[in-house]
């Protein structure tokens, strides 16, 4: 078994003190919807293992920290994290299913969230699903899972079948979603990415950052964070290939329309957004920081999958140790703390 690595000192040895804004969970006893259906999930457990089948594929197999709160706890409590937010595993959004059965699917994981809060409600919060394809039955479900379940929010995908999220059918569920207070997790699909990337075995490194980079470009240019200001939207992953495209973005409304005043700079209006931490270097960190600000980013570390960032917080820990600052407990800790309790005052450290 390999070593563990070790946990940064800065946590301030055994004090829990961050919050992991990006984990992801799976109901191990999802019931099946429709196993003929290509798009919808099927959950196949063993003992200590399930397999996310989608269109008769293996999509994801997960041990017991997908689902097992005594299990996800003995790690937060070895890496310092003292809150989770759980969301869904993105494959399990199938906003490209058929409305109502995405809207099943969607009370079913949301119930699940919910319980799992319920065994341990102050190490946990939750970001539900929404059947987004069709916004009156998401708006029913964001205002269950916000003022009945008690969720902070909601987590989407960046598309919706071929619609961008800046799409003017989308409209209602943003504004439900700043009338209710609930924060948006935009959040990549790797199962609606270009075929090419697949084939070459670039859909994680270059098709997922590239998708919330498209997502978030057309939130920008569309003025929907100018209709909608209170919107709290955090981008997963550092906000993709956002920050290394964005002036180029802003150039390109020039360059296009030949306009001479095309409107507010969008390197300044992308700092409305959030992003998590979720960079897995120090310089796409520094990018990160730079356009959406030290206060608008929060940890996040993609657990319990292979992908996560282990232990927590560990390029947080090696900015502060390289650039000689103090950003592992702002984004750590405090951000994190303004968006799963901003009625509670963050930790003194």
């Amino acid at each position: 078994m390999a070593e563990r690595a070790s946990v940064p000192s800065w946590r301030g040895g055994p004090h829990l003190q961050l919050v992991d804004f990006h984990t992801h969970v799976v109901d191990p006893e999802l019931p099946t919807l429709d196993d003929q259906d290509p798009v919808l999930p099927v959950v196949k457990r063993t003992a200590d293992r399930v397999e996310i089948l989608v269109g008769g594929r293996v999509y994801r197999t997960l041990d017991e920290r997908a689902w097992c709160t005594e299990a996800r706890l003995r790690d937060m409590d070895a890496d310092g994290v003292a809150i989770q937010v759980l969301s869904p595993l993105p494959g399990t959004l199938c906003h490209d299913a058929s409305a109502p059965k995405a809207a099943a699917l969607a009370t079913l994981q949301n119930e699940h969230l919910s319980r799992m809060v319920a065994e341990v409600p102050d190490r946990f919060r939750a970001l539900g699903t929404v059947p987004l394809q069709d916004t009156e039955l998401a708006v029913v479900e964001l205002k269950r899972l916000v003022l009945e379940l008690g969720f902070i929010g909601v987590e989407i995908g960046t598309r919706v079948g071929g619609m961008e999220l800046s799409d003017e059918r989308l409209r209602p569920f943003f504004r439900a979603a700043c009338e209710f207070g609930a924060i948006v997790f935009i959040h990549p699909v790797d199962r609606v990415l270009d075929p090419r990337l697949s084939a070459a075995g670039l859909d994680f490194g270059v098709g997922m950052p590239g998708e919330t980079a498209v997502a978030a470009a057309a939130m920008l240019t569309s003025g929907l964070l100018d209709e909608l200001p209170d919107l709290v939207a955090v981008l997963a992953h550092g906000g993709g290939a956002l920050p290394q495209v964005l002036p180029r973005v802003d150039h390109g409304r020039t360059v296009l329309t030949a306009a001479e005043d095309p409107g507010p700079s969008l390197v300044a209006s992308a700092r409305r957004l959030w992003s998590d931490s979720l960079t897995y270097d120090v310089a796409s960190l520094d990018l990160t920081l730079q356009r959406f600000g030290l206060h608008h980013v929060v940890l996040g570390t993609d657990y319990p999958l292979a992908a996560r960032e282990h232990p927590a917080g560990r390029v947080l820990h090696d900015w502060d140790n390289t650039r000689r600052g103090g950003v592992a407990m702002q984004i750590g800790h405090t951000n994190g703390m303004r968006l799963v309790a901003p009625d509670q005052p963050p930790s003194a450290h």
